[in-house]
C-alpha cells in the first residue's frame, strides 16, 4: 500500500468502501458496514464521508505516546523484558460498556489528540530509545489502519517490530492487509457467546473468531489472546470458559498463550465489582485442563499465574512478578535450559531488563 496523500493535515483517503444505489457510501472495513451520507461519520467516529469517498480523520495524530513493558500488552512470549513504544489515536468500532480506555476509544478526536508524529518520526524515536517494537494500543488500530500500516513499514525499515493490540473486529480483505504488516498481536476475545458481544459490545462474535483463526493459522504473526473476566457477565459460567478454551485448542492449537485479566469498574459498568483473584485462577485451571499449555492471569498479584513453565519438564522458563522478569530459564535459542524443549514465541538470546516502568513521551504538539 502506498503512502496516502493527505487532504488537509490529518485527513487521508481510505480504500475499503463502496457506493450504494441510494447515494450513501458503505464503509467495508469492519462488520458494522456503516452507511454514510455526506459529512457523516461511522460509529468509530474517525472514519467519515467527505465528498465521494471515506476518509480517515486522525492520520499522524495520537492521544499520547509512552514506553511500556511488552508484557503490558499483554505479550509474554514476544521479546520478554523489552520496552515497546506504545500509542493510540481516538475512536473504536465496538461499543463495550465496560471499556477500560473509554476516555480515548469513545472520545472525539479533537478531545484527546494532543500529539502528532509521522510514521518515520515514530520509527526514529523508537530506534533512538532502544525499543524493540512499536505497539498500536489504547484504542483499536483497526480504525486507524492506514496510519498503523505506514508506521509498521517505517519501523521495519529500522529493524523494529510492529505489535497490534486489537479486538479483531474487521472484514476479510482489510484483515489480510492489516496483519501482513504486523509481527505480533494480542487479540481480545471478549467472551464466547453472541449474546455477550451483542449486549455488552454492540458487536458479533463470529468475525472475531474468524480473525483469530486467520491470524493464527494463515500468517506468521505471533498471537496471544486476552479475555477480561467481568463479574456477572462472563466469569460465573464455567461452561462458557470450558467451551471457549476447547475452541482455542481445536481451532488454533495448544501453544497460543491465553491471558485471563481482572476487570475494574469503569465507563458504564461502575456498579460492577472488581474480579476476584480466585475467578482468574479457576478459569486458568479450566484452560490448562483442556490442554492449553500457557495460560496467564493479569491485573492481579499472582506470580504462579504469571510464570511461564516448560510443558514437558515443569521447569520455570520465565518467572514474573507483574511485568518484571524475575527468572530466566531459556537457552540462547529459546529452548528450556533443563530439557531442551522449544518454547513457542519470539525470543532473543537474552531477556530485556526494562521491568515495570512506564515512561510518557511527547513527540510533537498539536496546536
Amino acid at each position: 500500500m502506498t503512502l496516502p496523500t493527505p487532504l488537509d493535515g490529518s485527513v487521508v483517503p481510505t480504500r475499503y468502501w463502496h457506493r450504494l444505489d441510494d447515494g450513501r457510501i458503505q464503509c467495508d472495513l469492519c462488520p458494522r458496514f456503516c452507511k454514510l451520507r455526506e459529512g457523516r461519520r461511522g460509529l468509530c467516529y474517525v472514519r467519515a464521508r467527505r465528498g465521494d469517498e471515506i476518509v480517515l480523520t486522525t492520520y499522524g495524530r495520537s492521544s499520547g505516546f509512552a514506553i511500556d513493558p511488552i508484557e503490558k500488552k499483554p505479550l509474554d512470549h514476544f521479546l520478554p523484558g523489552t520496552p515497546v513504544l506504545s500509542f493510540g489515536t481516538a475512536g473504536c468500532n465496538l461499543a463495550c460498556r465496560y471499556c477500560q480506555n473509554w476516555d480515548i476509544s469513545k472520545a472525539k478526536e479533537f478531545d484527546v489528540l494532543a500529539d502528532e508524529a509521522s510514521p518515520e518520526r515514530i520509527a526514529e524515536v523508537a530506534d533512538e530509545l532502544g525499543c524493540r517494537s512499536v505497539a498500536f494500543t489504547y484504542n483499536d488500530p483497526v480504525v486507524f489502519m492506514e496510519y498503523a500500516v505506514d508506521v509498521a513499514d517505517a519501523c521495519h525499515d529500522r529493524g523494529i517490530r510492529a505489535v497490534a493490540v486489537t479486538a479483531g473486529y474487521l472484514t476479510p480483505e482489510p484483515r489480510r492487509e492489516f496483519f501482513a504488516h504486523m509481527d505480533a498481536a494480542n487479540i481480545d476475545l471478549k467472551g464466547f457467546s453472541e449474546e455477550f458481544y451483542r449486549r455488552l459490545c454492540a458487536g458479533h462474535l463470529d468475525p472475531v473468531l474468524e480473525t483469530i483463526e486467520y491470524v493464527c493459522n494463515d500468517t506468521e504473526v505471533w498471537v496471544e489472546l486476552t479475555t477480561l473476566l467481568i463479574p456477572g457477565a462472563n466469569d460465573d459460567d464455567d461452561d462458557e470458559i470450558d467451551r471457549m478454551t476447547r475452541w482455542i485448542v481445536e481451532h488454533v492449537g495448544v501453544d497460543v498463550p491465553l491471558h485471563f485479566t481482572a476487570f475494574h469498574p469503569d465507563f458504564r459498568m461502575l456498579d460492577t465489582p472488581p474480579t476476584p483473584p480466585d475467578t482468574l485462577s479457576r478459569a486458568r485451571e479450566i484452560a490448562l485442563g483442556n490442554g492449553l499449555r500457557y495460560v496467564y492471569t493479569g491485573n492481579v498479584y499472582d506470580p504462579e499465574g504469571q510464570t511461564t513453565t516448560c510443558h514437558r519438564c515443569g521447569a520455570t522458563l520465565i518467572g514474573r512478578v507483574g511485568y518484571a522478569i524475575t527468572r530466566w530459564g531459556l537457552d540462547e535459542e529459546g529452548r528450556c535450559a533443563t530439557c531442551g524443549e522449544p518454547l513457542p514465541g519470539v525470543f532473543e538470546a537474552h531477556p530485556g531488563d526494562w521491568g515495570s516502568r512506564r515512561v510518557p513521551l511527547r513527540l510533537g504538539t498539536v496546536p
